[in-house]
């Protein structure tokens, strides 16, 4: 089932996606649909609703973020690839690294990555503790354990590396208390949401 990907993404990104972005998405989406019935990838059914709440919300990140051509962006938690899958296509200039420990969902970011042909993007199975990478920007969404996982995707940063956490307002608190070591900027909040938002964290010299 073909979706219009651009009147669903509008309130979320300014630019026109290209014809080749556009099928990467879709190729995502059914892949998505289609292997959603035999593991949980996620609780939204509704095709429309998963393109605005994952895609939108992943391509408002990748719009916001400070990233130079060959940036290193890990995306912690990776599950069914939002946002990391939606920025690599946004952003094919740069190198996507999506952690994920869940075989399955391994298996199944490996197939979006290789039946889209996103070549700028690859998956670490395994758990982020043990992947020696040191990232420009990470991101995390919707992971579990949200304050133990923090200093993990902290430890994953280069040098003033920038945390991108896609949150619900109330964990805002939580982060800024929790990683004290980090310049955090306002939480921007997330389009066609009444408490999603996007809070951006800078690692401070030194520390």
């Amino acid at each position: 089932m073909m979706i219009a990907f651009g009147p669903l993404l509008g309130a979320f990104i300014q630019e026109p996606l290209s014809p080749e972005q556009l099928r990467k998405f879709q190729t995502h989406l059914e892949l998505l649909l289609n292997w959603n019935a035999k593991i949980n990838l996620t609780a939204i059914r509704d095709s429309e609703q998963i393109v605005r709440r994952h895609f939108g919300e992943s391509l408002f990140a990748g719009v916001q973020l400070d990233l130079k051509p060959n940036a290193q962006l890990a995306d912690l938690g990776s599950g069914a690839g939002f946002p990391g899958l939606p920025i690599a296509v946004l952003r094919p200039d740069i190198k996507v690294v999506l952690i994920e420990s869940q075989q399955k969902k391994v298996t199944f970011l490996r197939e979006v990555i290789r039946s889209a042909q996103i070549s700028n993007a690859s998956v670490y199975a395994g758990r982020a503790e043990h992947a020696a990478l040191k990232s420009r920007i990470v991101t995390l969404r919707a992971v579990e354990k949200f304050d133990s996982v923090l200093p993990v995707a902290a430890s994953l940063l280069d040098r003033q590396g920038e945390l991108a956490l896609l949150i619900g307002a109330a964990q805002t608190q939580i982060a800024r208390a929790k990683l004290e070591d980090f310049h955090w900027r306002e939480p921007l909040g997330i389009p066609d949401s009444h408490e999603r938002v996007l809070l951006l964290g800078t690692k401070l010299s030194g520390k």
